[in-house]
C-alpha cells in the first residue's frame, strides 16, 4: 500500500471520526510498511498505541478495506521506545494490555481523553447580568491563574443558563495564558464512560496517571455519577489527590451539591468545600442582551434582511425559562425570513415561531395574580377575595381580575368563583372598569405593565 492511499483514508477519518479525534489520534500515525496483510503504523507513545487500538483500528481497518489496501489487520508501534507492537485484530482476539507508562510525562496534554471545546464559548461571547455576574466573576478569576484560591470552584443553574458555556470559556482562556498547563474537560458520562473502559481492559494504572496528572480537571454534570458508587468511588480518589497536588478542579451540576440525590456524603462536602455558585434564572434585560448580541451576528450573515423595531423584546418576554431555546429561535427566525425573502416582523415571529412560542407560554394561574396583585398593592390576600368594598381594595381587586381575564384561560364564572363567589357579572364590570381606566390613568397602566411582566418573568 502506498503513502498516497493512506493520504486518501486518512481524509476520509476526517470525516468519521470528526476534526478533534482526527486531530489527536489520526494525524499523529505513520503508515511504516504493510506486511503480509499486517498494516503497521508508528506511534509517539505506548498510551496513544493502546488507545487508538481500542478506540480507533476497527474503523482504519474498515477504511482500509474500502480503499482495497491489502491488510486485515492494523499494528501499532512504538519505535521511540522500542516497545512490542501493539496489535488490533478485528477478526481476532482483544488485545492485551501493554505495561503502564513510566511516568505521567509520557502522556502528552494533546493526548487527553477530553471532550472537544465549542469555539464559540468564550468570555468574549458571554453576556454578563445580575443572574450570572457572580458566576461569571468567579470563571475569570480561575481563568486567569495564579494561585488557587477556592478549590472547586462549583457552578450549579437549570438548563441553559450558562454552565458550558463558562466550563469551556475557562479552558479556553487557561490555554491562551498557558499553553504547557495540562487542561481536561469533559462530562461526568464521559469520566464514568473512560473509567468503565480502563476497568474492562484492565488499565485502571493509566487511568489514574492521567486524571492524576492534569493542572485543571473540568467535570461538567457531575450529577449524572449520583447512585454510581464505583464511578463516585474513583471520582472522590481523583478529588482528593488533584487537591492534595493544589490543582485546580472545576465542577458543574444542575443543582447544588446538597440537593443531588444519591450523591455520596463525602463527594457532596468536598463539592461545597470551595466556591458554590448559582446561575440564577435569566430575566427580561439579561435575555435582551442576550438576543441584541447574536441579533448582530445575524445581521451581518443576512445583510439585505430587514428587521422590525419590537421584536427582540418581544422574544426576550415571551421565551423565558431557556437560553438555548431563545438563541434557537433567533437563528430559525433569521433562517426562515432569509428564505421567504421577507421582513422580520412581529407576525412573521409569531407565524414561524408559533410552536416554540406556545411551549414558553408562561401557565399563570388566578392564585399566583391574586397574591402578587396583593403583594403590589400592599393589602391582605384574604381582603381581596373577601366582601370588602372600600376602593383601597376594591380597585385591586378589579386589577387581579382583569389580569386573570387576559393571562388565564379561565371562564369569567371560574374566575368569579376564585374571587369569594362572585358572579361573572361582577369580574365582567371590573375587567371593563379597568379597561377604561386603563386608558385615562398612566398610573394604572404603569401598574398592570409591572405586573404583567412578574408574572410572565
Amino acid at each position: 500500500m502506498k503513502n498516497e492511499t493512506w493520504g486518501r483514508v486518512k481524509e476520509q477519518l476526517r470525516e468519521s471520526v470528526g476534526r478533534s479525534n482526527y486531530a489527536n489520534w489520526i494525524e499523529p500515525l505513520e503508515l511504516r510498511k504493510v506486511d503480509n496483510g499486517v498494516a503497521v503504523f508508528s506511534v509517539p507513545t505506548s498510551f496513544m498505541a493502546n488507545w487508538v487500538s481500542r478506540n480507533f483500528a476497527d474503523t482504519i481497518l474498515t477504511h482500509l478495506k474500502a480503499a482495497n489496501a491489502p491488510a486485515s489487520r492494523v499494528e501499532f508501534k512504538v519505535e521511540a521506545h522500542q516497545s512490542q507492537p501493539v496489535t488490533s485484530v478485528a477478526e481476532t482476539a482483544p488485545v492485551a494490555a501493554e505495561p503502564a507508562p513510566a511516568g505521567v510525562s509520557d502522556v502528552p496534554a494533546a493526548e487527553l481523553p477530553g471532550a472537544p471545546l465549542d469555539p464559540r464559548f468564550t468570555f468574549d461571547n458571554f453576556v454578563v447580568g445580575k443572574p450570572n455576574e457572580l458566576a461569571h466573576a468567579a470563571a475569570r478569576r480561575v481563568a486567569e491563574g495564579g494561585p488557587v484560591t477556592f478549590n472547586p470552584l462549583f457552578l450549579y443553574g437549570g438548563v441553559g443558563l450558562g454552565k458550558t458555556h463558562l466550563m469551556h470559556a475557562i479552558a479556553h482562556e487557561i490555554r491562551v495564558r498557558d499553553p504547557k498547563l495540562r487542561v481536561l474537560y469533559l462530562s461526568a458520562e464521559q469520566f464514568m464512560y473512560r473509567f468503565v473502559q480502563a476497568l474492562r481492559d484492565r488499565q485502571m494504572i493509566d487511568f489514574k496517571q492521567i486524571f492524576r496528572s492534569v493542572d485543571v480537571l473540568m467535570v461538567d454534570d457531575v450529577q449524572f455519577i449520583a447512585g454510581k458508587d464505583s464511578t463516585q468511588e474513583e471520582f472522590f480518589h481523583t478529588f482528593n489527590a488533584l487537591v492534595d497536588q493544589n490543582k485546580q478542579i472545576i465542577i458543574s451540576a444542575d443543582r447544588a451539591p446538597g440537593e443531588i440525590q444519591g450523591l455520596e456524603d463525602r463527594i457532596k462536602s468536598r463539592l461545597q468545600c470551595g466556591l458554590v455558585v448559582d446561575l440564577h434564572p435569566t430575566d427580561y434585560e439579561l435575555r435582551l442582551g442576550i438576543l441584541q448580541t447574536k441579533a448582530e451576528g445575524y445581521r451581518a450573515q443576512y445583510p439585505d434582511l430587514k428587521f422590525a423595531d419590537g421584536v427582540l423584546e418581544f422574544l426576550a418576554h415571551r421565551i423565558s425559562t431557556n437560553v438555548r431555546v431563545l438563541e434557537g429561535a433567533l437563528m430559525r427566525l433569521f433562517a426562515f425570513a432569509s428564505l421567504v425573502g421577507r421582513e422580520i416582523t412581529l407576525d412573521l415571529t409569531q407565524e414561524c415561531l408559533s410552536d416554540i412560542l406556545k411551549a414558553s407560554e408562561r401557565k399563570v394561574t388566578v392564585e399566583e395574580i391574586q397574591r402578587k396583585v396583593s403583594e403590589h398593592y400592599a393589602i391582605r390576600l384574604s381582603d381581596m377575595i373577601g366582601p370588602k368594598r372600600v376602593r383601597s381594595i376594591a380597585r385591586p381587586r378589579q386589577v387581579a381580575m382583569y389580569l386573570a381575564k387576559h393571562m388565564t384561560t379561565r371562564s369569567l364564572p371560574e374566575i368569579g368563583r376564585r374571587f369569594g363567589g362572585r358572579d361573572h357579572t361582577t369580574v365582567m364590570h371590573g375587567v371593563r372598569r379597568i379597561e377604561e381606566l386603563k386608558a385615562t390613568d398612566s398610573q394604572i397602566a404603569d401598574d398592570l405593565e409591572m405586573l404583567r411582566r412578574t408574572l410572565e418573568a
